[in-house]
């Protein structure tokens, strides 16, 4: 062989050696980055489903808070609506019990109030009153109950109270009693109104 020859083939199995070497090293290098981006897409992947999962459990609390502030604010104008309907019940109840102390029955009703607290406690210091509305009644009552009876300077709508002055004890038949009463433990049972 000459020495071109030899030079040659020095060369060719040298160029030979660096493209194989070459083209390890680009193998090497391609294999790196794809594992980087290999990791990279499964890094991003989990920061994107938990950013979602973020997300969603956020848009989750929105709306607890959205539907929590609505069923209140329905709680609020349900109770409102309900107040005002018992309110105009109750007005229209009180113009009927205006109505029913002008009649024969509502005398007969406090006939029979007086007679039972008298007969309650008979013999004993007591002060009968009737309501200033009734004063036209008091003299005809008087005479048909024989129970001496006081004008109260407190409005109670109707009725009879009385006052048992040795047993500290309140007979309370007066209508505004009743209706305070009704009133406060009055529930509409229709129209989704639950009190």
């Amino acid at each position: 062989m000459t020495l071109e020859e030899k030079i040659e083939h020095i060369r060719t199995a040298s160029m030979e050696e660096a493209r194989a070497q070459g083209s390890r090293i680009i193998e090497e290098h391609r294999k790196a980055l794809e594992q980087i981006f290999n990791e990279h897409k499964e890094t991003a992947a989990r920061q994107s489903e938990l950013a979602l999962k973020a997300e969603i459990n956020k848009a989750k609390q929105e709306l607890n808070t959205a539907m929590a502030k609505a069923q209140i604010d329905l709680r609020h104008k349900q109770s409102k609506r309900h107040t005002e309907l018992k309110n105009k019940l109750f007005k229209e109840v009180l113009e009927l019990t205006n109505a029913y102390m002008k009649t024969d029955a509502y005398d007969e009703l406090l006939v029979k109030y007086i007679e039972n607290a008298v007969a309650f406690a008979p013999n004993s210091n007591m002060t009968i009153y009737i309501d200033p509305a009734d004063i036209e009644k008091k003299e005809a009552l008087e005479k048909r109950t024989g129970a001496v009876l006081t004008v109260s300077t407190v409005e109670f709508i109707g009725g009879i109270r009385a006052v048992l002055h040795d047993r500290r004890i309140l007979i309370d038949n007066s209508f505004s009693s009743a209706l305070l009463e009704e009133y406060d433990k009055f529930l509409f049972l229709g129209g989704g109104l639950n009190g």
